[in-house]
């Protein structure tokens, strides 16, 4: 859990992904998830036009998840065996809070959708960073959840597509320093 508070420098360079299986209780409670999501809402939108949004499923509709992820599961894996579909039980119920974040592009709009989808994953990374800044953990998902159209139906409108399932919570245990990119490796000059 990030400690030094008085560097914001310093909370950025400590952020990192939770593994949303390990992330316990306590979550966020409503008002500190509001603020997570308004600090999301501060995101780079060209336009002005908020082509993301998101929803919150509550601890009381897991189970309502876990339904749907079966049933679409079972759908389009019908041979899926006893595992699989524990395993979409599981990841319905992983972590106190979960937010699936969708990416809305608004159609007809002067903006590129490449841009309107840019600026939905970095509505995303600004929650993340709000909830390590609020001292919780986040793990940001897909996998075949975020890619199933009858998973997709349930939470989207339209053309909007799951951009990811974001788990909140407290790190169970130690969070693990995964290798990062070398600077020189991703970062140079223009030469021309």
């Amino acid at each position: 859990m990030f400690n030094d508070l008085s560097s914001p420098l310093s909370l950025l360079r400590t952020r990192r992904s939770g593994k949303p299986r390990d992330l316990i209780a306590p979550g966020p409670d409503d008002g500190q998830l509001r603020q997570i999501l308004e600090v999301a809402l501060r995101t780079p939108d060209h336009g002005k036009i908020a082509p993301w949004r998101f929803v919150i499923v509550p601890q009381d509709k897991r189970d309502a998840l876990a339904g749907v992820l079966d049933a679409a599961y079972r759908a389009e894996k019908p041979g899926a065996g006893r595992l699989e579909l524990e395993a979409m039980h599981q990841f319905a119920h992983q972590a106190p809070t979960l937010v699936v974040a969708l990416s809305a592009p608004v159609a007809g709009s002067k903006i590129p959708v490449w841009e309107q989808e840019l600026s939905a994953g970095a509505a995303i990374m600004n929650l993340l960073h709000a909830a390590h800044a609020m001292g919780f953990a986040g793990g940001w998902l897909t996998g075949w959840p975020a890619y199933n159209e009858d998973v997709r139906a349930a939470f989207a409108k339209d053309q909007e597509r799951i951009a990811g399932f974001l788990f909140i919570g407290t790190p169970g245990r130690a969070q693990e320093e995964r290798p990062r990119p070398l600077y020189d490796e991703k970062v140079s000059f223009w030469d021309r």
